[in-house]
């Protein structure tokens, strides 16, 4: 959801815990990756480990509303909005997983902290997007650079003819390799230009490309990203950090991870060990506690990844082979193509900076209406 239009970004105040509650609700219904036979590992299962979203805090105090006043902006001064109407892009989906682009205001009903809003517009792809293509060049990718040079043109072709297009790469850097064009041929250059590194700084990308590529404007936003989304903790921001900037910038992330591709690789490796004898077990000790090791780290990055997507309103993808990108980015592209935009003034009319969760239902109960899970008032 956008405030239109927008004046800066930069605004920190801690969103309530329970909106990450919703976003596990929602990453959950992603349908889980298959199972094949394999070996167990034998030890305990370790300690459930917190979500990254739990130190975001509780929710604010419900605000009064308060006289209205004069305001004014002193230099340097940062705020978020100049207006208080809400632009909210919303996908919906039949029980089939279709998408449903037949609805109109009437089928939709809007709740801002559990208080039905008024709608006051609708579109469906009459709205820009801007977009933001990521890709993680780190050695767990970077072996397959050519698949996602061709996912991402297809991507490309599928956007509307105002939509604009960047294009960021990170490992041990977070490089800006294509700023905001409407060229395909400008796209193709900078893909080529990819150079594979070795280290991933994911969170400090999320963070950047949300406070610098995200400015002022009445687009919707959206960030596709191509990672295992294993940070390497070499640089300067936590998952939590870059969550907040995402929806401050409110922007939509769809994350294309190839941990479900590392995952059937590292379980194929691990069942090899074990089936051999007791003393090539014992030989391959560490080799086997470092695949396992890695599993649960897998199996984490995609439980954060999950949480992610939701909170902010796109989607997690866990392709089994980079075969899939072509289809995988076009499903994405088609999501965008068939998003609604809701409108609404708040009811709440409180300039507080506290964080507002929203929540989005259709009168045909099958339907699923996907956005994300709030956004932070304007703050004087």
């Amino acid at each position: 959801m956008l405030f239109v239009p927008v004046v800066a970004l930069l605004i920190t105040p801690d969103a309530p815990r329970s909106f990450m509650a919703s976003a596990q609700r929602s990453a959950q219904r992603q349908k889980p990756r298959p199972t094949s036979q394999r070996s167990k590992p034998t030890d305990p299962a370790p300690t459930p480990t917190p979500s990254v979203f739990d130190s975001l805090g509780e929710p604010p105090p419900a605000p009064s509303r308060s006289p209205k006043v004069d305001e004014e902006v002193n230099p340097g001064e940062v705020i978020s909005v100049t207006t208080t109407e809400v632009m909210l892009p919303v996908s919906v989906r039949d029980a089939n997983g279709r998408f449903a682009s037949d609805l109109t205001r009437k089928d939709f009903r809007i709740f801002e902290d559990g208080r039905e809003q008024l709608l006051s517009d609708l579109a469906l792809r009459q709205v820009p997007v801007d977009v933001v293509l990521m890709v993680d060049a780190s050695s767990s990718v970077a072996t397959n650079l050519d698949d996602f040079r061709s996912a991402a043109e297809g991507f490309a072709t599928r956007l509307a003819a105002e939509d604009r297009i960047s294009l960021i790469t990170f490992d041990d850097r977070v490089q800006l390799l294509q700023d905001w064009t409407r060229s395909r041929f400008q796209l193709r250059r900078a893909l080529n230009r990819i150079e594979p590194g070795i280290f991933t700084r994911f969170n400090d990308a999320l963070l950047l490309a949300a406070r610098q590529q995200f400015g002022s404007g009445k687009s919707r936003r959206a960030l596709i990203v191509l990672s295992d989304g294993i940070d390497s903790g070499r640089g300067a921001t936590s998952l939590e950090g870059a969550l907040k900037a995402l929806l401050e910038a409110q922007v939509s992330v769809y994350v294309i991870s190839n941990t479900g591709i590392a995952h059937a690789t590292k379980v194929a490796e691990l069942d090899s060990l074990l089936s051999g004898s007791e003393s090539t077990v014992r030989f391959n000790q560490l080799r086997i506690d470092d695949l396992r090791e890695g599993l649960r780290v897998l199996d984490q990055s995609e439980t954060n990844l999950g949480q992610l997507t939701a909170a902010t309103g796109g989607r997690l993808y866990i392709p089994q082979s980079f075969s899939n990108l072509d289809s995988t980015y076009t499903e994405v592209a088609e999501e965008l193509r068939h998003q609604y935009t809701l409108y609404y003034t708040p009811l709440n009319r409180a300039r507080d900076g506290s964080f507002r969760r929203v929540r989005v239902e259709t009168l045909n109960p099958t339907y699923k209406p996907q956005t994300r899970v709030g956004y932070f008032a304007p703050k004087t």
